[in-house]
């Protein structure tokens, strides 16, 4: 078994109990740069993951993303584990429990405008997808390499096309 703090112990237990394994609120005591360390320990051990908090239904949020959305912490079957909790899959990496589950965006948002835009037979250039969202030329490109590659795993192709400059797309769903 996994060698774990107090603190971690009381974190994973309580997320093991609670719906989805959510594991916020933190214990009461844990504040400030301390709930940072402790949690960023377990991040890098794999015992902690972020995912996009469901903001509608009212989950606790561990930070804000910075575009409007927010960051909940779940207990990973690693973390659960460690604490003697079996899962159907407690021998998976947090990369492996990362792909069991993809995200996918929700309806409606300027990220799937996005991912419309660019799984359109003509693609989308940079100039047309901030009309389209309102946003500035760097966000429309972190958006690109930060949430579609890296968190949805999408694949977006860029090529030079005459008279639209650089033009981005996605493979059609």
């Amino acid at each position: 078994m996994t060698k774990l703090t107090d603190t971690q112990a009381i974190i994973l237990s309580a997320a093991s109990q609670r719906d989805g394994h959510i594991a916020l609120p933190l214990p009461d005591s844990l504040r400030g740069g301390a709930a940072a360390k402790v949690v960023g320990a377990m991040l890098a051990k794999g015992f902690l993951e972020e995912v996009e908090a469901d903001m509608r239904n009212g989950e606790p949020i561990w930070r804000k993303t910075g575009d409007g959305h927010g960051v909940t912490l779940i207990a990973t079957d690693a973390g659960l584990a460690a604490i003697g909790i079996e899962t159907d899959r407690a021998e998976t990496t947090p990369a492996e429990d990362a792909a069991h589950k993809p995200r996918a965006p929700r309806e409606g948002t300027k990220q799937a405008t996005l991912i419309a835009m660019l799984r359109a037979p003509d693609g989308a250039n940079i100039a047309e997808i901030m009309a389209a969202t309102g946003w500035q030329s760097h966000t429309v490109r972190g958006a690109m390499s930060g949430a579609l590659k890296k968190k949805l795993g999408l694949e977006v192709t860029s090529e030079k096309v005459e008279d639209r400059g650089r033009v981005y797309k996605l493979p059609a769903a």
